[in-house]
């Protein structure tokens, strides 16, 4: 795991930060007094850029707050996060909202499709709502990754599930966003389906190049990732790369909730 002492890891050959989010020391707490409840405490870690990271953590361990405030989406109480190299606690709203919409995408269990749009307009419906007109190549490259082709001109009732979800998908990746976040993207689709939408997550890093990092307590869905971050009372007690489903979920019967030295 990662350092208090080092916000960003060794740039790329390129030149670009090989680290696509940072936290430091991020403390989240609801209340106050004793009816004060930490949901992170003091947390420290690096999101790889270019790779695939899932958060797991029983019920109440914190994975879905640290997602939130490594995205923009809730305040921190204490500590510091970047994304890329701007550090997002302490902007305005304003600049918070630009920046969430130009660099951040977001997949939800809710598939949160227009169901007045066809699956091309909600895919770009972001960036027109922000007046940006969609890099035609990329878009292209981003369906046919999500295996939209044929279905550009269904509407969402015309959609399965797993379908549905792939539009939400490639609506995230469209306007090419320094990273995407997850939360439980597959939790409302079946075992089928939810297999399909995790082989598109995988391929659009391996693929496109894209940063993932997903929240989930589901052991298969995890397997897909390249590091699995493990939470429990607001803590990062453990983390496993080049994960499978079955070593995950072994990890997962061992955990008993307390934290590791």
């Amino acid at each position: 795991m990662t350092t208090a002492a080092a916000v960003y890891d060794p740039q790329l050959p390129g030149g670009e930060s090989a680290v696509a989010a940072s936290a430091r020391q991020v403390t989240k707490a609801y209340g106050s007094g004793e009816t004060r409840v930490t949901a992170l405490d003091a947390v420290d870690v690096d999101i790889q850029r270019g790779r695939f990271t899932a958060i797991m953590g029983p019920s109440g361990s914190g994975k879905s707050t640290l997602m939130h405030c490594l995205a923009g989406l809730d305040t921190v109480t204490d500590g510091r996060i970047w994304i890329g190299g701007t550090e997002i606690t302490g902007l305005k709203d304003k600049q918070l909202t630009r920046l969430r919409r130009d660099k951040i995408g977001f997949i939800f269990q809710a598939f949160n499709l227009l169901p007045t749009l066809n699956a091309l307009e909600n895919i770009t419906l972001p960036m027109d709502i922000a007046g940006r007109k969609p890099d035609r190549a990329w878009l292209d490259q981003v369906v046919e990754t999500v295996g939209l082709a044929g279905r550009l001109r269904h509407r969402p009732t015309q959609l399965s599930g797993g379908q549905q979800q792939r539009v939400a998908v490639a609506r995230a990746l469209a306007a090419r966003p320094e990273i995407i976040f997850g939360d439980e993207p597959t939790g409302n689709l079946d075992s089928r389906a939810g297999a399909e939408v995790l082989t598109f997550l995988r391929r659009s890093v391996d693929e496109l190049g894209q940063t993932m990092v997903m929240v989930t307590h589901d052991p298969v869905a995890a397997g897909y990732a390249d590091r699995v971050l493990f939470l429990a009372d607001g803590v990062i007690v453990d983390e496993m790369h080049a994960p499978t489903a079955d070593s995950v979920l072994e990890r997962m019967r061992r955990f008993d909730g307390k934290r590791t030295s």
